[in-house]
């Protein structure tokens, strides 16, 4: 074997193990003391509903609410704390979960959540719900768990945060 060749098999054993770390990341856990203000305007999205419509709704005021600071992360820093019936747009998939029967644009949602989490929204999801509800391997790997829904929504106001809930 030449040295090319020892090289390339060196490489190609050496990612084996971190492919498989990257495809079987857990999402990430905070404490209430990682909850921080990060810019000048800080908000929190409250979402605890069990209607997609509404949810989509919350989504496009985000986005509004993110245009009159030139979707700039250092201008406004928005979180959507999500609990109860709410945390079922954080999944993957809702088989095997109550809302299974649901028919949830699951695609629509996400692809409109991956673009805000460009301009540093940030998705918590209520860590009693997950682990009554057992959706932690269901979550998408973007949800960050926060100990308590309503916890982290009474935390971040103390420390500032605005709060926004749709109707």
């Amino acid at each position: 074997m030449d040295r090319r060749n020892f090289f390339k098999l060196g490489a190609a054993a050496m990612s084996v193990p971190l492919v498989n770390t990257v495809a079987s990341a857990a999402n990430v856990r905070l404490s209430f003391d990682d909850l921080k203000k990060e810019a000048k305007v800080n908000v929190i999205y409250h979402a605890d509903f069990p209607q997609e419509k509404r949810f989509k709704t919350m989504l496009r005021n985000i986005t509004n609410h993110l245009s009159v600071y030139d979707f700039d992360p250092f201008k406004v820093k928005i979180v959507v704390v999500s609990h109860g019936a709410g945390a079922k747009f954080l999944l993957k998939e809702l088989r095997g979960t109550k809302w299974e029967k649901e028919p949830i644009d699951q695609k629509a949602l996400k692809t409109k959540m991956e673009e805000l989490l460009q301009y540093g929204v940030e998705f918590y999801v209520c860590g009693i719900t997950v682990k009554r509800a057992k959706l932690a391997d269901k979550l998408y790997d973007f949800a960050k768990i926060v100990p308590s829904g309503v916890g982290t929504v009474a935390h971040l106001q103390t420390i500032g945060y605005a709060y926004i809930k749709v109707q």
